[in-house]
């Protein structure tokens, strides 16, 4: 498949037209050197676009590097020092960048906060977390009550950083709601949605006090952790539908 065949077929689900109040550049973010005709015959994914990213997908001899944040967000920038750098690596080796931010979250075939919840056999789903007039995230019921330490090893397994744990509600979860990566400020819209728990990447020390009067559980797993989940599903299904060749590149943040 070419560049713009593959950018049909990634946009056929993930749909980035419904998502124009995000800031990202969704989509083709860096062209190759014939986007109608040069064949990708690997594709890499990985949650963050770098300069790091960029030299592994080069040295996995991939074409392609999909991503849920890419290089470019918003206005324009001065394509000068660091930046040029990581714009520089994908255009030397003659590799495509494709990111895929807000609609990947939301997306509930193989979106993060789906994808988390179809991992805990969560049932009832409903779309849940408005921003921007974007419903972002997913709400739900557990197959059974868990606590909250078993419901973080369960969301998060094997997971490479602890969860940062806040314990303020119920002993025994059931209903939860979902949003990856910077979204702990919403833990209020979980509260209104009659959440027990709210799982999301990162929590601020301005969050603890209004979360515990909150009475609500919230379980920060980490911006990068809970965001591996959506490139991993897109890739596999990518793979499965298509026999494209891919490759997981993880370059953890630890945060």
């Amino acid at each position: 498949m070419t560049l713009h065949e593959l950018d049909q077929y990634f946009n056929a689900f993930l749909k980035r037209e419904n998502f124009a109040q995000d800031p990202s550049r969704n989509g083709i973010q860096i062209d190759n050197s014939a986007p109608d005709q040069k064949q990708i015959t690997k594709v890499a994914f990985a949650v963050d676009a770098s300069l790091a990213t960029a030299e592994q997908t080069a040295a996995e001899q991939a074409q392609l590097l999909f991503v849920h944040h890419g290089l470019f967000w918003g206005g324009c920038q001065p394509i000068t020092g660091a930046h040029y750098r990581r714009i520089a690596s994908f255009i030397t080796h003659d590799i495509a960048l494709y990111a895929s931010h807000i609609p990947l979250d939301a997306n509930q075939e193989a979106g993060n906060n789906y994808g988390m919840a179809t991992r805990l056999g969560m049932t009832g789903l409903t779309p849940f977390g408005e921003w921007h007039g974007m419903m972002i995230g997913v709400l739900g019921e557990l197959p059974e009550p868990l606590t909250i330490e078993a419901l973080a090893d369960a969301a998060l397994p094997n997971a490479a950083y602890p969860a940062h744990l806040l314990p303020f509600g119920k002993k025994l979860i059931k209903k939860v709601a979902i949003i990856s990566g910077g979204a702990g400020e919403d833990f209020d819209q979980a509260a209104a949605a009659g959440a027990d728990a709210f799982i999301t990447g990162e929590i601020g020390h301005e969050q603890f006090h209004p979360v515990r009067e909150a009475g609500i559980n919230v379980i920060a797993g980490g911006h990068y952790q809970t965001e591996t989940i959506g490139v991993n599903l897109v890739r596999r299904k990518l793979e499965k539908e298509t026999g494209i060749e891919t490759v997981f590149i993880d370059i953890p943040s630890g945060l």
